[in-house]
């Protein structure tokens, strides 16, 4: 898809005050100051192993270049610029699942709160879902597909890849009650109970497998606000192995690809999820870092933030946890001494 640069500028703007973050769009908010006491040098960084700390405090001393995008009619106004970054572990955040929040929080400098970050990326998602704009919005029949292979998988297939499948449903918090009401009943009759479980929790609640469902699903942060429970059915090839019912109501719906997307076209900035994996994933230093970019839907009016995952191996990929990088702007003294170009 095109983008569109409306902002040439490398210098990020302060953040307007709450209120007028939740009335509209941001404009990309300042970076930090360099301070070394507001970030945590690499090599004391937990969890990494000394490969990956190596590839890191080369990304942060040679730092990461990015290049603004062109636009298609390469208007003079709007030429394309180069910017170094030097990218700092920004800190540890709660592993709530909320992080992914969390930490575009803390790497955008942003002073609003978690949770209403997660309810302007689901209202941007939902107000382009179908919207009929060919420049921001969403092909609804392919974002179903992806919904349902993520939360609703075929369970006839994906063994040769996946051990564990798992199916996500959403059941309504004033609904629990007579849930477990069907489900004793089902007991009593003599099937056994996690089967009677999940043969309720089936039939009465709600699947994540298109648009409208997904933004119920995203929605909920583990709060006794929200209006649904995760309930999480998981399979091997050979049936059922568990139901994770969620009694007490806090898990929340850990941010997907989709959902970084529609967090990048909210802010009009590109993310990227910068991946760091260990020895026992097989891959030399040289490719135990990578970088996966995550573009908005539109225009791009300001520079990338960055987010980081830690990976032991590759199957899990380290996605498990988001945290957040600071990225600070450096000299450009030359292009090919960047340690990496985005």
């Amino acid at each position: 898809m095109g983008k569109i640069l409306c902002d040439s500028t490398t210098t990020i703007q302060a953040s307007p005050p709450p209120t007028a973050l939740a009335l509209a769009p941001a404009p990309a908010p300042a970076a930090l100051p360099w301070k070394e006491t507001t970030t945590c040098p690499w090599e004391t960084v937990s969890g990494l192993e000394d490969q990956q700390k190596r590839y890191l405090q080369r990304l942060h001393t040679k730092g990461v270049l990015w290049k603004h995008p062109a636009t298609a009619d390469n208007s003079p106004c709007l030429t394309p610029r180069t910017t170094l970054f030097r990218l700092l572990h920004g800190g540890d955040v709660e592993a709530d699942g909320n992080c992914l929040f969390t930490a575009s929080k803390k790497a955008m400098g942003l002073v609003i709160d978690a949770r209403e970050l997660r309810r302007r990326t689901v209202d941007r998602f939902l107000k382009d879902y179908g919207s009929g704009n060919e420049e921001e919005g969403l092909d609804t029949e392919m974002i179903d597909k992806a919904i349902k292979h993520l939360y609703s998988p075929d369970l006839k297939t994906g063994w040769g890849i996946h051990v564990v499948q798992e199916v996500k449903l959403l059941a309504k918090k004033t609904d629990r009650v007579s849930l477990d009401l069907a489900i004793n009943e089902l007991v009593d009759l003599g099937m056994q109970r996690e089967m009677a479980t999940e043969s309720i929790y089936k039939e009465r609640c709600i699947e994540v497998d298109d648009g409208p469902s997904w933004v119920k699903y995203m929605s909920i942060s583990g709060s006794v606000a929200d209006e649904y429970d995760i309930i999480t059915l998981q399979y091997t090839e050979e049936g059922l192995l568990s139901v994770d019912e969620n009694r007490q109501g806090h898990a929340a719906a850990f941010g997907d690809d989709i959902a970084i997307e529609s967090l990048a076209t909210e802010f009009k900035r590109e993310i990227y999820v910068v991946q760091a994996h260990g020895s026992d994933a097989m891959v030399e230093e040289e490719n135990c870092v990578f970088f996966l970019p995550h573009f908005p839907r539109s225009q791009i009016c300001g520079p990338p933030f960055f987010l980081f995952m830690k990976g032991t191996g590759w199957c899990g990929a380290g996605a498990d946890h988001y945290e957040p990088l600071i990225a600070h702007p450096a000299p450009l003294l030359s292009q090919e001494k960047a340690a990496v170009v985005l």
